[in-house]
Protein backbone atom coordinates (compact mmCIF):
# COMPACT_ATOMS: atom_id res chain seq x y z
CA UNK A 1 0.00 0.00 0.00
CA UNK A 2 0.57 3.79 -0.57
CA UNK A 3 1.09 6.01 2.31
CA UNK A 4 -0.21 9.53 1.59
CA UNK A 5 3.04 10.87 3.67
CA UNK A 6 5.04 8.29 1.36
CA UNK A 7 3.34 9.98 -2.04
CA UNK A 8 4.05 13.04 -0.89
CA UNK A 9 7.42 12.99 0.22
CA UNK A 10 9.38 12.79 -3.36
CA UNK A 11 7.21 15.61 -4.27
CA UNK A 12 7.92 18.26 -1.19
CA UNK A 13 11.63 17.12 -1.47
CA UNK A 14 11.39 18.58 -5.45
CA UNK A 15 10.01 21.73 -4.17
CA UNK A 16 12.67 24.83 -4.47
CA UNK A 17 14.71 25.40 -1.05
CA UNK A 18 13.05 29.02 -0.81
CA UNK A 19 9.66 27.61 -0.47
CA UNK A 20 10.08 25.03 1.59
CA UNK A 21 12.12 27.34 4.10
CA UNK A 22 9.51 30.17 4.07
CA UNK A 23 8.67 31.63 7.59
CA UNK A 24 4.66 32.13 6.94
CA UNK A 25 2.32 30.00 5.16
CA UNK A 26 1.76 33.05 2.65
CA UNK A 27 5.41 33.21 2.27
CA UNK A 28 5.46 29.65 1.00
CA UNK A 29 2.52 29.85 -1.12
CA UNK A 30 3.58 32.95 -2.77
CA UNK A 31 6.80 31.52 -3.61
CA UNK A 32 5.18 27.93 -4.60
CA UNK A 33 3.43 29.90 -7.31
CA UNK A 34 6.55 31.93 -8.51
CA UNK A 35 8.39 28.59 -8.29
CA UNK A 36 5.49 26.64 -10.48
CA UNK A 37 4.82 29.65 -12.50
CA UNK A 38 8.42 29.12 -13.95
CA UNK A 39 8.09 25.68 -14.60
CA UNK A 40 4.92 26.83 -17.71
Amino acid sequence: KKFFTLRVARHWNRLPREAVDAPSLEMFKARLDEALGNLV
